[in-house]
């Protein structure tokens, strides 16, 4: 048998995301999903930008807050997934260690929110043109923290000293 942390449920198409509907009931306690572009857009976040919400309004929409059921979430990734705003909720998983969150441009969100991932040890930020905040948020991370790479986020700030005394960090990647 394949031992439980190594599931890994990859919603790529229509077809898994409704799957991933019906796995909400069946398997609540899934560690690992990865969302990827599925020829569709997720429903619309908090504040969302304009002009891709008029931009995008007459696309088939999923909800993408289904995700919140699997609150024993160790990874997510996401990429490349059009969303529109803020969804706090994906910065609300307690056990969550790794979140990667690939060109998602219309992603709003701030640095600040990671307090809401007490055991993130990576953290993969590329091309997120809606990433706000100082480098220094890390620091309610420092302990855990092994691996972050924030690259092409151009609204990011902060001193790199920030990171000197993390006690775990192996890998650290700003561009």
């Amino acid at each position: 048998t394949v031992p439980p942390h190594t599931y890994f449920f990859w919603v790529d198409s229509i077809v898994r995301y409704n799957a991933m509907l019906v796995m909400t009931r069946a398997m609540p306690n899934l560690q690992q999903i990865y969302l990827e572009h599925i020829g569709h857009k997720y429903n619309d976040g908090e504040d969302p930008d304009e002009e891709e919400a008029v931009r995008t309004a007459n696309w088939t929409t999923h909800d993408i807050g289904i995700i919140s059921n699997f609150t024993k979430l160790r990874e997510l990734s996401i990429d490349e997934v059009p969303m529109n705003g803020r969804y706090p909720f994906l910065f609300n998983f307690p056990l969550l260690q790794k979140l990667d969150l690939l060109h998602c441009i219309h992603l709003k969100w701030d640095l600040d929110m990671l307090d809401g991932l007490p055991l993130l040890k990576e953290l993969d930020c590329t091309n997120g043109l809606c990433l706000t905040g100082n480098i220094r948020s890390l620091r309610v991370l420092k302990d855990t923290l092994e691996m972050v790479t924030i690259d092409r986020c151009r609204n990011v700030e902060g001193n790199l000293m920030d990171l000197a005394d993390f006690p775990h960090l192996k890998k650290l990647k700003l561009g």
